[in-house]
C-alpha cells in the first residue's frame, strides 16, 4: 500500500534515468549511486506510490505505462527544483549571465545535455562564469509557445514547419525511422511501401509533437493526403517505445531516440521505400538577429559545431 510521503529528487532523478537509458545500472552510472542502491531505491519508490514502475527482464527494465506516467510527471518536478537551483544562484549574484531554454524531448534527451556541457567547458575556458541555463521540455509546439510567450529566451524544436513571426536558424538535421516489436511481419520482407506505412494506425505523440507533425507533413506531401489516425496516443517518446516493444504496434520515431532500443533488440527498424524521413532541428527566438541573447547566441554555435563535427552540419 501506498505511504503517501513524496520520493525526494535523488530518487526522482533515478528514476528519469532509467527511463532514459533503459538500465538500471547505466541510470546507477548516470546518477553516482551503487547499482544495489539504485534497485532499492526504485523499489521503495513504487512502494511509496503503490504503482509497478517497470518491467524488469535479463536484457534491461522497461517502464510501464504507468512508469512512464510517472517519469514525466518526476521530470516536471526536477525541471522545477532546477528554476529553484538557478533562480538562488542568480539572487546569491552566483552566476553572471542566465539563460531560460525551451526544448523539445528529442532535443532535451538527446542533444542539449551535450551541447551544454560543451557551452560550459568553452565558457570556463574562456575565463569566464559559466551561464546558468534553465531548461523547460515539452513537445516542440510547448517549446514554440514559450519563446512567443516570453518564458524562454531560445527554444529547440523538431517540427517540419517553423515560425515564420520568431527568429529562427537550422542547428542540425534529424532523420525519423519506422521502428516495430521484434516478431513484427513488416520484418524480413524488404522495404516496406510508404502508402502502406502510411496507412497504418501508429503508436504517436500527441498533437504538438515535432516527430508526429513531420511524420504526418511528409505524409501529405508524398501521397497528397492523411495519415491514418494514431491507434493510439501517448505523452512521451519513451511510453511510445515501451508501447512498440510490448507489441502494441508501429511507431515513427527519431532515430536518436530510438538507438538504444535498436541496439538492444528491444525494437527493430523497418526500412520504408524512397527517401528518408529527416527534418530539421531548429533554433528560435524573439526578434531578428540582433535580439538574440549573448548566451543564445553561443549555444547556438556550440550546436552547430557539434552537428558540424559529426558529420550532420546545420545550415
Amino acid at each position: 500500500m501506498p505511504n503517501g510521503s513524496m520520493p525526494d529528487l535523488g530518487s526522482l532523478e533515478l528514476l528519469v534515468a532509467v527511463v532514459r537509458t533503459g538500465s538500471i545500472s547505466a541510470a546507477a552510472r548516470d546518477t553516482g549511486v551503487t547499482q544495489q542502491s539504485a534497485s532499492a531505491r526504485l523499489r521503495a519508490v513504487e512502494r511509496q506510490l503503490g504503482l509497478s514502475l517497470f518491467h524488469r527482464t535479463p536484457s534491461g527494465s522497461r517502464p510501464t505505462l504507468e512508469g512512464e506516467v510517472v517519469a514525466s510527471w518526476a521530470d516536471d518536478v526536477l525541471a522545477a527544483a532546477g528554476r529553484f537551483q538557478a533562480a538562488t544562484r542568480t539572487l546569491r549574484g552566483e552566476s553572471s549571465a542566465r539563460l531560460t531554454v525551451a526544448a523539445s524531448q528529442t532535443v532535451s534527451a538527446r542533444l542539449l545535455p551535450r551541447w551544454l556541457v560543451a557551452l560550459r567547458r568553452h565558457q570556463l575556458g574562456a575565463g569566464r562564469t559559466p551561464t546558468a541555463v534553465q531548461l523547460l521540455s515539452g513537445n516542440s509546439a510547448d517549446a514554440e509557445a514559450l519563446v512567443r510567450e516570453g518564458r524562454a529566451d531560445l527554444a529547440f524544436i523538431e517540427s517540419s514547419e517553423v515560425p515564420a513571426d520568431l527568429g529562427s536558424t537550422t542547428v542540425d538535421r534529424d532523420e525519423l525511422v519506422l521502428v516495430v516489436a521484434p516478431g513484427h511481419p513488416w520484418i524480413g520482407h524488404g522495404p516496406v511501401a510508404f502508402e502502406v506505412a502510411a496507412a497504418e494506425p501508429l503508436v504517436a505523440r500527441e498533437q504538438g509533437s515535432g516527430t508526429r507533425r513531420a511524420w504526418e507533413d511528409e505524409v501529405r506531401r508524398r501521397l497528397d493526403r492523411a495519415a491514418a489516425e494514431p491507434a493510439v496516443v501517448l505523452p512521451t517518446s519513451a511510453a511510445v517505445r515501451s508501447a512498440v516493444a510490448d507489441g502494441l504496434g508501429a511507431a515513427v520515431l527519431s532515430r536518436r531516440e530510438a538507438a538504444d532500443d535498436i541496439r538492444l533488440g528491444r525494437l527493430r527498424a523497418v526500412r520504408t521505400a524512397g527517401d528518408p524521413i529527416v527534418r530539421p532541428i531548429t533554433a528560435l527566438w524573439r526578434g531578428g538577429a540582433r535580439d538574440l541573447p549573448p548566451a543564445g547566441r553561443e549555444l547556438i554555435d556550440v550546436a552547430v559545431r557539434t552537428a558540424r563535427d559529426q558529420g550532420r552540419p546545420g545550415s
